[in-house]
């Protein structure tokens, strides 16, 4: 699609500024989307889709999920997808357009993708409509579970959300209920026990054994499934499940206990609700993918057209069931359901539970279990109907999306304090050893092990916790949206890097590239632990000779300007070539990749048992990126003598990257900040320009009386007379 058409789809509707749809458009041909169309229409006024035309004949819509639905996956960015619908509510085609998820991206071939996505044509929205989005079998590849649970999703939600919108099949836009609006009665706060609270309904069950499970897995019809049954009596519980809408006062109250339900309700801000989920049996309902990448995979709640998928800041563990007579649990769990997805407690909703069997080394099946719930109404009041929050958009069938984007960065702050916490602890201590370096330099012994443990920090905390590696990728993003339509939502998604960043660019002015590649750098700091540990085991390290080393440490901006120039073409393709850096493999990634890739950031961090930095030296386009803005520094912190180079270079020697000039000169594109230099520059038994001050000192002191001359030395020689 050319760039005029795309400007005139934007000329011609008020929701251009908004909707994302017309910066993809020219992606995909509409053929793929809608098989016979020729071209794209004009963007519809009050909804953000394009008809797909045959002619001057509309034969389907196209729409993009970003524009209806939240669509953050694993990575806490938008995957977006286009879709073509018929006018019978089928789905006619669907394509990936953009994602930022790093499995997808770096470990998943491309082509498991497409044949996922791709096979969502033919999905019949009305039969959707009528089973709760669930009508479908969903086609999970191993290792990239959440990233295709959230295409599935907003496939789903946003095509029934168009689907109703537009009339499409006959489907009607969801009008709020004809009756008095309702709201949970917080007045109510009576103490239920464990048979009264299943027997209403206040707690709702889930209860599998074995023979239910191999039985289902059976019916599925893959027979690598069947070939691998549950093992065990067909009794024996695979896993008993119980939900309850925990906020309420009656239900917290007996299920939590007074103190619990309290900290509960301190924790919960306006528009939230809470899900207690209990569990026994062989079978997890939290599994362990949240410990890695802190979503839980195996759950998600599903309330008509909306969902929402649960992140360990949204979790915490309950110690008991209050509720007298309750069964003992392995497992007892609070979810917050955030504020901005319009969860309504008085509506039906249900748990969905994600089963997977293992029918190969990486390989898995899944199958989903439905654990529906509805709130009864004694715990419910009649909201007044001057109050009821009812919306005249809505009423009259048009979909006006909220700004989703906006408030799904807020809630990722929010939900992350404790995080942003500790990285701001761990820059401004970083920041005041900069500043007060001198004083923390004095200390050899404090300076080394401060420096250890803090890397070791950024390597496990930092980067394989929380994957916050910065990487070459986030610059050149950040130029392009320079280019194109530039909104801070996107680089807010992550606080974390955000954070990162903001630090980087106030340090570039203060210090260099060197606080960041230095201290913060997962990667680096990997690099450097391994090569003291080499160091430990004597393994030798190799002295690049000075004139091939200064002739080496350009490549690394080589290649940072070749991504640089493909990323003016496409930003895709330079993302690509991004896999210079070894980052996503072994800090995002932990190596559970490709054997190439895991081969190619092993053999960089072997080679930096004997050169250390190597990678940090040579080849990093991010050092080489950073370097380039740090020439803008102000201040010259490292200090020097006048004999640093001539005739000393032991600090010349002894830094680690080689980033001191035969001369004395420190450069500062190439300087770590690692500090050693300045442990160097007070060391009264290394540097000679100390050992000569302090030689001289004694002399002075013994001379004057204040020290006496120590056993075996020779006498001082007199001062000479004035």
């Amino acid at each position: 699609m050319s760039l005029f058409l795309l400007a005139s789809l934007q000329a011609q509707s008020p929701l251009a500024a908004d909707a994302m749809l017309v910066r993809f458009l020219d992606k995909v041909d509409v053929a793929e989307l809608v098989p016979g169309a020729d071209a794209f229409g004009p963007l519809q006024e009050n909804v953000p889709v394009v008809p797909a035309l045959k002619g001057s004949e509309r034969v389907g819509w196209v729409f993009l999920t970003s524009d209806f639905v939240s669509t953050t996956g694993y990575s806490g960015k938008p995957i977006h997808t286009l879709v073509g619908v018929d006018q019978n509510a089928v789905i006619t085609g669907v394509r990936l357009v953009k994602h930022s998820e790093p499995i997808v991206l770096i470990g998943i071939p491309e082509s498991k993708i497409r044949a996922v996505t791709e096979g969502y044509a033919g999905l019949d929205l009305k039969t959707e409509a009528e089973k709760g989005g669930s009508a479908h079998e969903l086609d999970i590849i191993s290792g990239a579970t959440v990233t295709i649970m959230v295409i599935d999703d907003s496939i789903v939600r946003s095509g029934l959300k168009v689907a109703r919108a537009l009339g499409l099949g006959g489907l009607a836009p969801e009008i709020a209920d004809t009756g008095p609006q309702k709201e949970i009665d917080t007045e109510k706060q009576e103490v239920l026990d464990w048979m009264t609270l299943t027997g209403d309904g206040s707690v709702r069950r889930l209860s599998l054994d074995v023979a239910q499970i191999n039985e289902a897995f059976s019916a599925q019809g893959d027979p690598r499934a069947v070939a691998r049954p549950e093992p065990g009596p067909d009794t024996d519980t695979f896993i008993d499940l119980y939900m309850a809408l925990a906020d309420v006062p009656s239900i917290g109250l007996s299920l939590l206990g007074e103190a619990e339900y309290g900290n509960l309700k301190k924790r919960l801000k306006e528009g939230e609700h809470a899900l207690l989920v209990m569990g026994r049996g062989r079978y997890s309902f939290k599994g362990s993918g949240y410990v890695r990448g802190g979503i839980f995979d195996r759950i998600q709640m599903i309330q008509h057209d909306i969902s929402a998928r649960f992140f360990d800041k949204q979790q915490s563990r309950v110690g008991e069931i209050a509720a007298e007579g309750a069964p003992a649990f392995t497992e007892m769990d609070l979810f917050i359901i955030p504020a901005d997805i319009g969860f309504d407690p008085a509506r039906d909703f249900r748990l969905q539970l994600l089963v997977q069997r293992a029918v190969g080394a990486i390989d898995k099946v899944f199958l989903t279990f439905d654990l529906g719930y509805q709130l009864p109404d004694g715990y419910l009041k009649t909201i007044p109907v001057a109050a009821s929050p009812v919306s005249d958009q809505v009423a009259n069938g048009n979909v006006v999306e909220d700004n989703v984007v906006t408030k799904l960065w807020q809630r990722i702050w929010q939900g992350r304090v404790f995080d942003i916490s500790v990285l701001a602890v761990a820059i401004g201590l970083l920041t005041l050893v900069f500043f007060f370096q001198m004083q923390v330099t004095k200390h050899e012994r404090f300076t080394f092990w401060f420096r250890i443990t803090f890397l070791t920090f950024t390597l496990v905390w930092l980067g394989w916790y929380e994957n916050a590696q910065l990487s070459v990728v986030n610059v050149l993003a950040f130029f392009s949206s320079l280019t194109s339509e530039f909104s801070w939502d996107a680089f807010l998604m992550d606080p974390l890097v955000f954070l990162l960043w903001f630090s980087v660019a106030a340090a570039l002015l203060f210090w260099g590239r060197g606080a960041y590649c230095g201290w913060l750098c997962p990667f680096g700091a990997l690099q450097e632990l391994t090569n003291r540990i080499a160091k430990f085991f004597r393994v030798p390290q190799i002295e690049v000779p000075w004139g091939l080393h200064e002739r080496l440490w350009p490549l690394k901006y080589i290649i940072f300007l070749g991504l640089f120039g493909l990323s003016l073409y496409s930003l895709d393709v330079a993302e690509h070539y991004a896999e210079v850096e070894p980052f996503k493999t072994a800090i995002i990634l932990k190596f559970q990749r490709a054997w190439p890739f895991v081969l190619f950031a092993v053999a960089l961090i072997v080679a930096g048992l004997f050169i250390e930095r190597f990678y940090c030296r040579y080849l990093c386009p991010l050092g080489a990126a950073l370097a380039i803005p740090a020439r803008l520094r102000m201040f010259d912190w490292l200090k020097r003598y006048r004999e640093c180079g001539n005739p000393c270079h032991r600090c010349a020697k002894e830094c680690m990257v080689q980033a001191i000039h035969p001369e004395g000169n420190i450069n500062p594109n190439e300087c770590l900040n690692c500090l050693h230099c300045q442990v160097l520059y007070q060391h009264d038994q290394k540097c000679p320009v100390c050992i000569k001050k302090l030689a001289k000192r004694r002399k002075f002191e013994v001379q004057t009386g204040l020290r006496k001359p120590e056993a075996g030395a020779k006498p001082a020689t007199p001062a000479p007379a004035e």
